[in-house]
């Protein structure tokens, strides 16, 4: 029977389970495991921790719904859907049967729905209850669920654990959930087999969709598409009936059979002693005794005599849960959803706090009242400071209101600019009377990326001083390896609050307005909880600090480094946009030339851009030997590792075509966008800094990201040629010579590298001659490059694959190489060794500076050689050096950043690019800018090895001479 039961009246919320999607994930998510019999457990472990996780989301019905081994209608519809699919590894079968034993004792029933997918099952489901007012929850991480979000409807990805509704599909997908089956019919799917429309890709249906509403429309208005091409594929779409096809095969049903059984479907409490056998069997050592500890609650006689049957009369202490409000850690791009631990378990993650929230939130919009709240502001030492404002631009930005707390719990929100009926304040008068109070360093302000409050502050010509804290950096050094830092996460993880969403005052898509249109009082709701989150953050988080031994790195560098890095945002970099125009020419020439060329080798013209097209001649017409192949069609891959091995091994056309990949790409990232982003209210492009994105600690850069432009291209130089300084002026730039490789001798103490630096003898020479033993005198240039690729090779734990493929060589040959490397600096495999394990030891590789990155301890492996090692250890590695140099990198900042100020200089920093910054520089102060800048930076750190650096200055940042 379909959807003749409702839920009943108690029913408030319904967690749907995708369960073959969520053993699927946790099988190719998660390390190999086994049981002590030699059963493989990986896939069993995960479904174990998501269901656990899921009686902590508090989950009142649960069904775990599975796809019937029966051919379903789609089938019928197109015999090719899904039929590309690999059968499951034999692995992957073994584990099934332990999967149903595991949900049998959790009491989960299990639903399937012969002729439809479980994705239709699902959606019945939800249709059903959220008619009835239930909350529902779609446990997937399939994409097509999407369609089905609703106000009552939410997915929630269980190894992110991180909830999806339709505000967040629209900033993934810039739709609607009622145009998802569209977008989808149009975009396609090569994995299941949907044909979609060719050549049309998320972004295309993203425009057509917001542009035409529904695909209904978008068809009767198909010959007002742009481009010829993706019209006529359209069209042809249309015309074959894929189009139609694609929108039936990824429409789920909402009346599939379901036979309803809400009874049954209530979450009951679990076995707990067949629970506790099956873990014991699994060796599931930390759920185990999550489960003997509810056995033993209340001393209970028959649960202790279940206990001591099973070999367990004194059970042992239950695991202490984690401190409440600590996320839990996770490493850097691990395909875990949380960190295994070195016996081989994940720990269980604590329960999301309680909501208990707070607040006290006052609008001042009255001259009295803001007189009233400037007497109390002043009797602050600490507050925190949130502006609204009309644009993401800080250079262009107007302030709209100013969110100030100084105690959890309360908030002040000054309107100055809102909707014309509603109170505001005067904006000029407003920020003349607070000036004082921001421009005192003696008073810290605090806020969640506060460097944004600062440089719309500058533009409204006040200098925010006495920055003291800001809980997004804050969390970073406490979790650098995790992805995200922002305010509502950290909100949600440490009191289980749900921040007002921005969606909810300015809508989204067409519709959305500016700040300045939003009520007073609603703005005042949204940005006084922002500042009050922001202060309970910082309070809570500094302690972690203290307790991590933290403190002391943000206090004395990563927080005064916000001034440094808001005043190179401000003032930004001028660019040549006559030279770029000159330069996107010569590049399309070179372009079509370059194309010409890989159609004469191909011996065919084809569209270079295709995957499909590419594999057809390199593989199937020219017969050239496959390097890889793509993980979910298994065909012959043609990315940029695969084109590169091919290159390596002489073939030409493979390198033609990283030839025009790599013009394509810096025409497109930037000779042709740097000119569309320069500023219009400074004539400069302003990049922003993060501090808080790479887990080495190293700054990165967006909006541009001018961090990528090649050297050793050039395409890569001539755009450097485009940066220049005002006209008089000078572009200085100052960069650490092999800064890397220093920090290397100086950790590993090796004698013969130590000398090489202290002589200032060019190492890679000094490497050459010791590996090819020959003189320094006689190395050639391409013994040198053999070397210097080594020696960086060495700090980012390159393979012998991976060193024959950059080099152009047999493996053999590299291999060779590195061995005698090794051979000749044995402190440098002994120091890489002793890290591995006290990283295996601690689970954390540390900086000079005492920054710090957690690693899964178990993935550090013992005995590991060096050709063997895999990509955590690799970053390990990595960690101490690389993020070493960005400690030192930091610390000459900030020493120049204040030279600057005490001696005047009008020289301004520009752009910090991992071992180079750049000036711009008037002539008078060249030869003392110069000096102070070289000086700083070599005493910004002191090592056993010398630093050094090149300072040089020119008219543009390439052409320079030393100065």
């Amino acid at each position: 029977m379909v959807r003749t039961a409702p839920p009943p009246s108690d029913c408030e919320r319904v967690y749907l389970l995708d369960a073959h999607g969520l053993v699927f994930q946790m099988f190719h998510g998660i390390p190999s495991m086994t049981a002590p019999d030699g059963r493989p457990t990986n896939a069993v472990f995960g479904v174990t921790r998501a269901i656990m996780n899921l009686y902590e989301h508090g989950a009142q019905y649960l069904i775990a719904v599975f796809d019937h081994k029966d051919p379903t209608f789609r089938e019928a519809i197109d015999t090719n859907y899904k039929a590309q699919r690999p059968p499951p590894p034999d692995d992957l079968l073994l584990q099934e049967p332990l999967i149903h034993e595991v949900l049998t004792a959790f009491r989960i029933p299990i639903l399937f729905c012969p002729g439809f997918e479980a994705d239709d099952a699902m959606a019945t489901i939800a249709a059903t209850a959220a008619e009835r007012g239930c909350e529902v929850f779609l446990c997937t991480a399939d994409k097509d669920c999407r369609q089905l979000l609703s106000d009552k409807v939410k997915i929630l990805n269980l190894r992110k654990d991180e909830i999806l509704d339709a505000a967040g599909l629209h900033a993934i997908w810039g739709v609607r959930p009622n145009q998802v089956i569209d977008f989808q019919s149009l975009v396609g799917d090569a994995v299941d087999n949907i044909p979609g429309v060719p050549g049309v890709g998320p972004k295309t249906a993203t425009k057509w969709l917001q542009q035409y509403d529904t695909l209904d429309n978008l068809i009767a208005h198909a010959d007002e598409l742009g481009g010829p091409k993706v019209k006529e594929a359209f069209k042809a779409a249309i015309a074959n009936g894929n189009l139609q096809k694609s929108k039936t095969l990824v429409t789920l049903r909402t009346d599939a059979p379901v036979e309803f059984d809400w009874e049954n479907w209530k979450r009951r409490e679990w076995d707990g002693p067949r629970l506790l056998e099956l873990f014991q069997q699994f060796d599931f050592k930390g759920f185990a005794n999550r489960v003997r500890a509810t056995l033993t609650q209340g001393g209970q006689e028959k649960n202790a005599a279940i206990l001591e049957s099973i070999g367990e009369a004194k059970p042992t202490k239950a695991v202490k849960p984690a401190k409440a409000g600590k996320p839990p850690k996770v490493q850097a791009g691990a395909t875990l959803f949380d960190q295994i631990e070195s016996d081989g378990e994940v720990p269980v993650a604590p329960p999301k706090p309680p909501d208990n929230w707070k607040s006290d939130y006052r609008l001042v919009a009255t001259e009295a009242d803001f007189q009233t709240f400037l007497a109390e502001l002043r009797k602050q030492k600490r507050f925190a400071i949130d502006l609204e404002t009309t644009s993401l631009d800080p250079i262009l930005a107007e302030i709209v209101g100013i969110a100030v707390s100084w105690k959890p719990e309360e908030g002040f929100y000054l309107a100055i600019r809102g909707p014309a009926t509603d109170p505001k304040l005067d904006p000029a008068a407003t920020l003349t009377a607070l000036k004082p109070i921001l421009e005192d360093p003696a008073v810290a302000k605090v806020n969640q990326n506060i460097k944004y409050d600062l440089l719309v502050f500058r533009s409204n010509g006040i200098t925010l001083k006495g920055v003291a804290g800001d809980p997004m950096i804050a969390h970073y050094l406490l979790h650098a390896g995790e992805r995200t830092h922002n305010l509502d996460d950290l909100t949600r993880t440490y009191f289980g609050h749900e921040n007002i969403s921005i969606t909810e005052l300015i809508g989204k898509g067409k519709k959305q307005i500016s700040m300045a249109d939003v009520p007073v009082t609603k703005a005042c709701a949204y940005a006084a909880e922002d500042a009050d989150a922001a202060i309970r953050l910082a309070d809570v988080l500094e302690a972690e600090l203290v307790e991590q031994k933290l403190k002391k790195l943000y206090d004395d560098v990563e927080i005064p480094l916000i001034d440094v890095l808001a005043e190179m945002e401000y003032h930004g970099v001028l660019i040549d946009v006559a030279m770029l125009a000159k330069i996107s020419k010569e590049m399309d020439a070179q372009l079509r030339d370059t194309q010409d060329e890989i159609h004469a080798l191909a011996g065919r013209p084809f569209n270079i851009a295709s995957p499909k097209q590419l594999r057809e001649i390199l593989f199937d017409q020219m017969k050239l030997p496959v390097q890889k192949r793509t993980g979910t069609t298994n065909e012959p891959s043609t990315d940029q590792e695969s084109l590169e091995r091919l290159a390596a091994l002489g073939y030409e056309l493979p390198t033609k075509i990283i030839d025009h990949r790599q013009i394509a790409k810096l025409k497109g990232t930037y000779v042709d966008a740097l000119p569309a982003l320069v500023n219009p209210k400074t004539g400069r492009v302003h990049t922003s800094f993060n501090q808080t994105v790479a887990s080495t600690g190293r700054l990165s850069s967006s909006d541009p990201n001018l961090q990528n432009i090649p050297m050793r291209t050039d395409q890569g130089r001539q755009i450097r040629q485009a940066f220049i300084p005002p006209p008089g002026w000078v572009l200085l730039t100052a960069d650490y010579s092999q800064i890397e490789l220093r920090l290397l001798a100086h950790f590993c103490g090796d004698e013969a590298l130590r000398d090489a630096f202290a002589a200032d003898r060019d190492v890679h020479t000094a490497v050459a001659a010791e590996i090819f033993k020959v003189p320094e005198a006689e190395v050639s240039g391409d013994q040198r490059r053999v070397a210097k690729t080594v020696n960086f090779g060495v700090l980012y734990g390159m393979s012998a694959s991976g060193l024959a493929v950059r080099l152009k060589i047999p493996r053999q040959e590299a291999e060779t190489f590195i061995d005698a490397y090794f051979a000749r600096y044995a402190k440098v495999l002994a120091y890489q060794d002793n890290l591995l394990a006290t990283a295996r030891q601690t689970g954390r590789v540390s900086t000079v500076l005492g920054r710090w990155r957690t690693f899964d301890p178990s993935a550090i492996r013992p005995n590991s050689t060096y050709q063997q090692r895999n990509g955590a250890e690799r970053e390990a590695i990595n960690m101490e050096i690389q993020g070493s140099a960005a400690d030192l990198m930091k610390l000459a900042m900030l020493a120049l950043y204040r030279r600057g100020k005490a001696e005047k200089w009008q020289s301004k920093m520009l752009l910090s690019v991992h071992d180079e910054l750049v000036f711009e520089v008037p002539p008078a102060e060249l030869k003392a800018v110069a000096a102070a800048v070289r000086e700083e930076m070599i005493g910004a750190m002191a090592l056993t090895v010398p630093l050094r650096v090149d300072v040089s200055a020119g008219p543009n940042w390439l052409d320079g001479e030393d100065v």
